[in-house]
């Protein structure tokens, strides 16, 4: 499996680049590259603009179809990687829970076929093979009555899919491509046509209480909510180690 980074939107709503915004320091898009590095063999940013990343240290691949947004990112990495799947997130997504990813991953692990029909891509080490239920990796159980192949796996949170932290599989670059020929780009939407393993909410909760791993910044008001959680971490940070952080600095 492949980590991907989607990397190429217009920027038209926020007037800095996204991904280089800072917290505590970092930019979101290297913290983001220095997770997936950890838990993927690949990571890919995918980006129209590779002179902005190239310090980032990771391949890069632009759209190979004239249309702009996170759908056509994904259908251009999944066209042109071995692997059979992709875990994609945004550029601008300061809190990626590594816990929550390899629960996902676990899930889509779990119920693909036996090893022996597969590619001879070899699995990841930090995650399990998948199996017939039990617990898994990420310290949650997984039920055998969900070990059907699946297109994609997307976390649900305040009763909405998550279509920006999840898992695609190469089976879904048919549909891509139909939709986006139909000027169809919507990602949420295409998931209506595929075969979606849905992580339940009371699952990611678990993990995940306050649903910090989706937080993204389209707008000036994404942004306020991006530094209200900073400073809201910082006051609890601060409160038991009495020390400080939680700096937010733009690029």
């Amino acid at each position: 499996m492949t980590g991907i980074i989607l990397a190429g939107g217009e920027n038209r709503r926020i007037p800095w680049l996204k991904g280089h915004i800072e917290i505590n320091g970092k930019r979101i898009i290297d913290s983001s590259v220095g997770l997936m590095k950890g838990l993927f063999d690949r990571v890919v940013i995918s980006t129209n603009a590779p002179e902005l990343y190239f310090y980032c240290g990771a391949p890069m691949i632009g759209d190979v179809i004239n249309q702009r947004g996170p759908l056509t990112g994904i259908f251009s990495v999944l066209s042109n990687i071995k692997d059979n799947a992709i875990f994609a997130v945004a550029c601008d997504m300061p809190f990626l829970n590594e816990r929550l990813m390899r629960y996902i991953v676990d899930k889509y692990e779990a119920q693909q076929p036996a090893i022996s029909n597969r590619q001879s891509n070899p699995p990841l080490p930090p995650f399990s093979k998948g199996g017939r239920g039990g617990i898994t990796n990420s310290g949650l159980r997984t039920s055998s009555s969900e070990l059907k192949q699946r297109d994609a796996v997307i976390p649900v949170f305040e009763g909405r899919p998550q279509p920006l932290f999840g898992i695609y599989s190469r089976n879904i670059l048919g549909v891509i491509e139909e939709r986006l020929n139909k000027g169809l780009k919507k990602l949420k939407d295409m998931l209506t046509e595929i075969n979606v393993l849905y992580i339940k909410e009371e699952e990611v909760r678990q993990i995940d209480p306050e649903g910090r791993s989706f937080l993204n910044i389209n707008t000036m008001e994404d942004y306020k909510k991006i530094v209200i959680s900073v400073s809201e971490q910082t006051l609890k940070t601060d409160t038991v180690t009495k020390k400080g952080g939680g700096k937010i600095c733009l690029v």
